[in-house]
């Protein structure tokens, strides 16, 4: 079986209804995977915005999260399963896509991680390029679930 991950409430390539964004209560869509190969530890999770008008934009970044877990549910921004890093908005945890008005469609990219090592070593609100570092050393596998939302 493909390593695979999966976000409830909108389908794969399609619209990111206004719940999960700025416009909505700005919480995070249930996540669900499976597949991972055999000797997984934990698993690390990045979404970003590859079209933000300055470069990607970073929205939830999250990591050492056990490798028992194959989930985590709706509104859990602030979840006690894993480590969270400081987002492009400066907060922890989950910051939805809130893109300029009248920008265009930008695409939303959960971005999971399967990992050779339980714990990345990351201390709770490090920033994107820490932990692409650590990550670079210890991925196994990666799968990725896209969404689009605009702005009007």
């Amino acid at each position: 079986m493909a390593f695979k991950v999966i976000a409830e409430g909108f389908a794969e390539k399609s619209d990111i209804p206004d719940r999960f964004t700025c416009n909505g209560v700005n919480t995070p869509p249930a996540l669900h995977w499976s597949g991972e190969p055999s000797g997984t530890k934990s698993f690390a999770l990045i979404m970003d915005d590859p079209d933000a008008p300055g470069g990607t934009w970073n929205h939830w970044l999250l990591w050492d999260i056990p490798a028992s877990v194959h989930s985590l549910s709706d509104g859990n921004a602030k979840t006690s399963r894993g480590t969270q890093g400081t987002n492009d908005f400066g907060k922890r945890g989950y910051g939805g896509p809130c893109p300029p008005r009248g920008g265009g469609w930008h695409r939303y990219f959960f971005r999971l991680f399967a990992l050779d090592t339980p714990a990345l070593g990351l201390p709770e609100g490090a920033k994107r390029g820490a932990m692409e570092r650590a990550l670079k050393k210890h991925v196994v596998a990666e799968a990725s679930y896209m969404g689009l939302y605009e702005r009007n």
